[in-house]
């Protein structure tokens, strides 16, 4: 029997890291909407094992680069371990002097699925959730000389917990599996009294400031025209922006300002836009600041060649927002995974807009959720699929951590709750606590089948079909399309096998059928009322050749001026709205 060889594909970032054993990778500051000057990388090699034992071992066989998990490339490991396995990190420490003040925490950005921390021998807490970051007070615990234990068990490929892209039996649109940790680990210190957390709301021409943890301080705002004081009293801080700064992907114009308490001093930011739908030449259109704007996106799976869930650097975030933008696009869907702070950070001060993807769970069938809605079998009730309760209240949680952690970034505008049906129930209640949890921002309920009644937006996925657009009473959104595959040679994961909806075989070709694609089907469709269109996608994924980019991010399939005029002819010209 043949087995498949995969190629290891180096990103030009990933392969300058790997040549240098010596540099902490990571080192950027990671919570850009808190910022304290109060930071210890914990990230490089740690001591490392796999066994079977709940115990804390004594001693490690291998070593392993954090925060890359253990099947990429950079983690210096490259292996996909069993479920039932047990992965043991270790890494020594001491608080350089002066670092300490009144408690130590310990942050670690996210570990996939169920992560166990002990200091010095001892349990200090455990976490459950392969998306979000989590913090413990380690102070009780601290000597001189320290010893981290972290203990991380993935269920892969159990489906309770969301898992996205994940599966151990990889190929076609399902990915290599992630484990372990995979964004920063750091410490922190702080005083007794300190700000755990900070929330802007944005009313018009006035800013209202939240506070957790502190109730006074003094708020110091820089705006265009100045420096804007305000104190903080019962945790609120009131700031009046008599003509705000609009934030848009033209001039991402973002508000710094700084909190200091008696004890405390922290450094955030907010923006001011508004969102809504509003009758633009009688079609409903999705409005910025009161324009329509047409959302010319892509898919952005967040896999990366090297590092899997992680990029390389913090900078390739920059980079390959930059390299849209470069080809005329203003939006990221970015599809079932939650990234790194850093991530939303950049898309905020650069300008890009987001459609965030909640993480999906529950089992798939590929009938069910895939081939029979493809030929448009979609009228379905979710109310009694994926019945069982503990995978439920999972997605649950799992929205509402993403939500609460993810909505001060206002390069976010939207929210997709359901991807093709996978793991979907109950939409329509869905739909209404993420309303709860977020009034602002457009909510696509299901994106592209099983729609319920309550939805922000149509959403449509087309890729075996011409798209043919059809008027309704609410946006019309192009939430998945295209997917056309080119493998430029030597760039491959996979050599043996394609997956894409539409393959060529030279990049001139690749150019001309996805030009032919815009230029037949998307463009045309704007006039009647669609309201945006992501295409399929910013990058290879592994099996997948259908992205823009190369998995390593070295080539670019297609023409930037040529995408740029398609770009241009993309928005909308009415600014007239009612």
């Amino acid at each position: 029997m043949k087995t498949t060889r995969y190629e290891k594909l180096y990103t030009p970032s990933g392969e300058r890291l790997a040549a240098d054993p010596a540099v902490i990778p990571w080192d950027a500051y990671p919570r850009p909407t808190l910022r304290r000057d109060s930071f210890l990388n914990l990230n490089g090699w740690w001591a490392f094992t796999v066994n079977d034992s709940d115990s804390v071992p004594e001693r490690h066989d291998r070593t392993i680069r954090v925060p890359y998990c253990p099947e990429s490339l950079l983690s210096g490991v490259g292996e996909v371990f069993s479920s039932d396995r047990r992965l043991w990190y270790r890494r020594e420490f001491s608080l350089p002097c002066g670092f300490r003040k009144d408690r130590v925490l310990l942050h670690i950005g996210a570990a996939d699925q169920i992560a166990t921390v002990y200091v010095n021998g001892r349990m200090v807490g455990q976490h459950t959730g392969g998306y979000d970051p989590f913090s413990f007070d380690i102070t009780e615990y601290l000597q001189d000389n320290n010893v981290l234990d972290v203990q991380v068990v993935d269920r892969l490929p159990d489906t309770t917990l969301p898992y996205g892209k994940q599966c151990h039996k990889r190929g076609g649109m399902w990915y290599t599996p992630v484990s372990g940790i995979w964004q920063t680990v750091w410490l922190e210190s702080v005083p007794e009294e300190y700000v755990r957390c900070l929330t802007a709301i944005t009313e018009q021409e006035k800013v209202s400031l939240y506070a957790d943890g502190v109730s006074e301080g003094v708020v110091t705002v820089k705006t265009p025209g100045g420096v804007v004081m305000v104190p903080l009293q019962e945790g609120v801080a009131e700031v009046a922006l008599p003509e705000p700064r609009l934030w848009c992907p033209e001039d991402p114009y973002l508000y710094e300002y700084t909190l200091e308490t008696a004890h405390d001093r922290v450094e955030s930011y907010f923006a001011v836009r508004t969102l809504d739908v509003r009758h633009v030449d009688g079609i409903p259109r999705m409005c910025l600041n009161g324009k329509p704007v047409f959302f010319h996106g892509v898919l952005d799976q967040g896999y990366w060649s090297d590092g899997l869930f992680t990029p390389p650097l913090p900078t390739c975030y920059e980079r390959d927002i930059r390299k849209m933008q470069e080809l005329g696009f203003n939006t990221l869907r970015k599809h079932i995974k939650v990234e790194a702070e850093q991530f939303y950070y950049d898309c905020d001060r650069l300008g890009m807009l987001v459609w965030q993807d909640m993480v999906n769970n529950g089992d798939y069938s590929f009938i069910r959720d895939t081939a029979l809605p493809t030929i448009g079998l979609k009228k379905r009730s979710d109310k009694r699929l994926h019945r069982n309760a503990v995978t439920r209240e999972a997605f649950f949680e799992g929205m509402e951590q993403t939500v609460t952690r993810l909505q001060r970034h206002p390069s976010i505008v939207g929210w997709t709750i359901f991807n093709e049906g996978w793991g979907q129930f109950d939409s329509d209640r869905m739909y209404c606590h993420l309303r709860l949890l977020d009034p602002a921002r457009f909510i696509d309920t299901a994106s592209g089948w099983f729609k319920g009644g309550q939805s922000d937006v149509v959403s449509e996925h087309v890729y075996f079909k011409r798209y043919r657009h059809h008027r309704a009473d609410k946006p019309v959104f192009l939430t998945e399309f295209g997917g056309y595959s080119y493998k430029p040679e030597g760039h491959i994961f996979n050599t043996e096998k394609t997956y894409g909806y539409r393959k060529y075989k030279s990049a001139e070709a690749f150019m001309d059928g996805v030009e032919a694609l815009y230029r037949q089907e998307i463009i045309p469709a704007v006039k009647k009322g669609l309201c945006g269109a992501i295409y399929t996608q910013l990058s290879d994924v592994e099996d997948e050749t259908n992205g823009l980019y190369s998995y390593d991010r070295r080539v670019c399939k297609v023409e930037p001026e040529r995408m740029l005029a398609m770009a241009a002819e993309l928005q909308i010209r009415t600014e007239d709205a009612e």
